[in-house]
């Protein structure tokens, strides 16, 4: 079991404050590493380090930000002297302020450039900066786990089915720019554990499947009937594969797609 051992490593988590993102850190803490849980929200962050059973840290962080995650690297530095592992957790899945709108400006041909623009900065570009400026610092100790989180939609298509409601009407599109960019992510894993392989980073893709969070009911078994284990994820089910992804169990692993998707992508 020391092959899953993370005693004496520093992790950091973007998007801590979210559902999944609050389980990642406690896989982490569990494991034994000190964590950083980072977001937007600093006293969300603060409260859920202190829930943590090792060493660890909440604090404000803007992934879109350069100046924002250089100064998260010097605070992280600073108490506990290195960085080990980063989960680029943080991501923004659109959200229509009026329901009513919300099925003709998902369309395709109607999405806002504004919209597209903002996923792209922050589920894109907010992955490319933190690992630039973070993983650097491993590249400079030469070792180091970074863990990309993508999506199911970034390897297939999404199923527009799904958000047809009971009354058998549309409710809204699933917007292209979530799969857009979590599809680029994937590719973006690649590229990077090849860059950094030599300096003894690696860099995996942890694919998640849909997290049941109190949707409607008519979605979540229309959901599940897709899976192979006929059920969404709970949030607590992509804490194994976080602890594994960046423990030495999966010391010979870089540049792959981990997915747990409960067999959605199978069928």
């Amino acid at each position: 079991m020391d092959l899953f051992s993370l005693k004496g490593k520093t992790a950091i988590v973007t998007g801590a404050a979210g559902l999944i993102g609050k389980e990642h850190c406690k896989a982490l803490s569990d494991a034994g590493a000190n964590v950083v849980a980072a977001d937007l929200d600093e006293d969300k962050c603060a409260l859920l380090a202190s829930t943590l059973k090792t060493g660890s840290m909440g604090i404000k962080l803007d992934v879109t930000s350069p100046g924002s995650i250089k100064e998260a690297r010097e605070r992280i530095i600073e108490k506990f002297g290195h960085i080990d592992v980063l989960i680029n957790n943080a991501a923004i899945n659109d959200m229509f302020e009026n329901p009513k709108a919300a099925l003709e400006q998902s369309k395709f041909e109607n999405y806002p450039l504004e919209l597209w623009q903002k996923s792209v900065d922050v589920n894109l570009t907010g992955v490319f900066l933190c690992s630039q400026i973070l993983g650097a610092e491993m590249a400079r100790q030469k070792k180091g786990s970074i863990i990309n989180i993508a999506s199911t939609y970034g390897i297939v298509a999404p199923d527009q089915s799904l958000y047809i409601n009971k009354d058998g009407k549309q409710s809204f599109y699933k917007p292209p720019a979530y799969s857009a960019t979590k599809g680029a992510v994937i590719m973006f894993t690649k590229y990077l554990a090849s860059y950094w392989g030599s300096d003894g980073v690696r860099v995996n893709t942890l694919t998640p499947g849909g997290v049941e969070n109190s949707q409607d009911e008519f979605f979540i078994e229309k959901y599940s009937s897709k899976t192979a284990l006929k059920r969404m994820a709970a949030p607590s089910d992509y804490r194994g594969a976080v602890i594994f992804l960046a423990s030495d169990a999966s010391a010979y692993m870089t540049g792959a797609n981990l997915i747990v998707d409960g067999g959605w992508t199978c069928l």
